[in-house]
């Protein structure tokens, strides 16, 4: 129903040529998603209600049906439903009779993901596969702690370290504060007092439930990239968010990171005829609430280049102004729900939004913004030329599966029958720094010298001790033992003999004179 037709996505139909309603489909123009520039990514915003977790989960579907493979963050557990048939509801036949299409009942294959492990195959990602820039921002660090967090990757680096989980950088954090003095000269100054302010941090991370996160086995990219084999459908890969928005700079950091490993693992291929993956991003403004200038420029970078790999990145979240201009002047296909201009700042935003659009000449772009219906939206998409088309009043095409949550055991059912349940869900935790290190401290209060073959023998007692050492055990009443009885005796035996060889002597030697 909202599948691809021709290499596109319908997304629903505009008004007709009146500039009101789509009261009759025949009058209206259907609005489409071409797949081959669906890689110039993409805005969906709109306040609260307006329809924009439907608007998502009909493009997500329709990029699956096209064998594209997606992965949403599913903040509230609404997107869960789209992996089951989908229910004839009132308000979905009725749109797809305004908008002129068949209602077909569908459903898609998913793989759930929770950064956390309750609601889906754990998520995880190593130390260094986040780097020193992330976890900074992840901990909020100064620009002197990043410094020396720094240092300590790079310590960890030259001396083959690896730096898997949380304990693994609590080790270096503490072996790079006992080794400050040393470092110094290298490295510049590392103050254990630093070092103490991150370690407070990486303890509040751990407390949020970073440390579940942090560790292996890690996630491959390609358990993202899957198609099922039988219906060629692109699998929807759902991140269950819920808990997580309780740790934003987690998601945010996570989401990023996910972009970035995406951006060094993938082969670039240009403009490809469909993407070779998808994202949607709901509450985007997190990964731009008061990131530092870094931080904005690798987001910036990131998604510029991304395009080239066959990556699309559509960004959802309620007001437009949430997305720094150098970001949003890259997002080619936009769907605007309603706002609600009720402050100086939404008016700015109304205004802010309706100057994003191509103008079109049958539309107060500004005023309808205000006016939309739940479900109803703006809509804006990249043409043959890579041009966006003029902005149209939409009605958006219902989804073919279920709206709304899935039950708990229905979860469970779709996580026992997945197809990396064998992959994420044990821990694995092999030899990093933590362990290296431990030995290494371990060895440095051992003693120093390695006894030769003659002390080893002193040491254990030798032959002679096994044969005599149960002479030498004491007698039940403490007494004497037989062995010490038995020198006693030739002590005395051996004096005597050698008293009197000495008088011998020396008698003997005054007779001679």
């Amino acid at each position: 129903m909202s599948g691809d037709t021709d290499g596109r996505i319908f997304v629903g139909l505009s008004p007709s040529s009146d500039g009101g309603k789509a009261s009759d489909p025949t009058s209206g123009k259907a609005e489409y998603l071409a797949l081959k520039l669906a890689n110039r990514h993409g805005l969906a915003t709109g306040a609260t209600g307006t329809g924009k977790t439907v608007t998502l989960q009909t493009l997500a579907e329709g990029f699956s049906r096209a064998g594209v493979p997606v992965f949403a963050a599913d903040i509230k557990g609404d997107l869960s439903g789209v992996a089951m048939p989908g229910e004839g509801q009132d308000w979905i036949v009725k749109r797809c009779a305004e908008i002129g299409i068949d209602y077909v009942p569908d459903e898609f294959p998913v793989i759930f993901w929770d950064l956390f492990g309750e609601q889906g195959h754990p998520v995880r990602a190593t130390v260094s596969e986040m780097g020193p820039l992330l976890l900074a921002r992840l901990m909020d660090l100064n620009d002197v702690q990043e410094g020396v967090l720094n240092v300590v990757f790079r310590i960890a680096d030259e001396q083959g370290l690896l730096l898997l989980d949380l304990k693994d950088l609590r080790a270096m954090l503490a072996f790079v504060a006992e080794n400050a003095g040393k470092l110094t000269t290298t490295y510049g100054n590392v103050s254990p007092a630093t070092v103490g302010a991150i370690q407070r941090a990486l303890l509040v991370l751990e407390n949020q439930g970073a440390d579940k996160f942090f560790g292996e086995p890690a996630l491959k990219i390609t358990d993202l990239m899957r198609v099922e084999p039988r219906s060629g459908y692109g699998t929807i890969s759902l991140l269950a968010a819920d808990k997580l928005m309780g740790s934003p700079r987690l998601y945010a950091s996570f989401l990023l990171w996910l972009l970035s490993e995406l951006f060094e693992e993938l082969p670039e291929v240009g403009d490809p005829d469909k993407p070779k993956i998808v994202f949607f991003f709901d509450e985007a403004h997190l990964l731009f609430d008061e990131a530092p200038k870094a931080l904005l420029q690798k987001i910036q970078q990131v998604v510029r280049l991304i395009r080239s790999k066959g990556v699309g990145v559509y960004f959802v979240t309620q007001n437009p102004l949430d997305v720094p201009d150098s970001v949003l002047s890259q997002l080619g296909n936009r769907v605007q729900h309603a706002l609600r201009a009720f402050t100086p700042r939404d008016q700015k935003a109304v205004k802010a939004a309706a100057d994003t659009f191509r103008p079109n000449p049958k539309l107060n772009t500004a005023q309808v913004i205000t006016e939309l219906g739940k479900g109803e939206a703006l809509v804006s998409m990249q043409e043959g030329n890579g041009t966006p088309s003029m902005v149209e009043r939409t009605l958006i095409a219902p989804p073919a599966a279920r709206v709304g949550p899935i039950t708990p055991e229905l979860r469970k059912v779709a996580l026992a029958q997945s197809p990396v349940r064998h992959a994420y869900d044990e821990t694995l935790d092999r030899e990093s720094a933590y362990e290296i290190l431990a030995k290494r401290a371990e060895q440095a209060t051992a003693p120093d010298a390695t006894p030769t073959p003659a002390e080893a023998e002193a040491q254990s007692g030798g032959w002679l001790s096994d044969a005599l050492g149960g002479l030498f055990r004491r007698g039940p009443r403490g007494g004497m033992s037989m062995g010490e009885r038995m020198v006693n005796q030739v002590t005395r035996q051996v004096t005597n003999e050698l008293t009197k060889a000495i008088l011998r002597n020396v008698l003997g030697g005054a007779r001679r004179r």
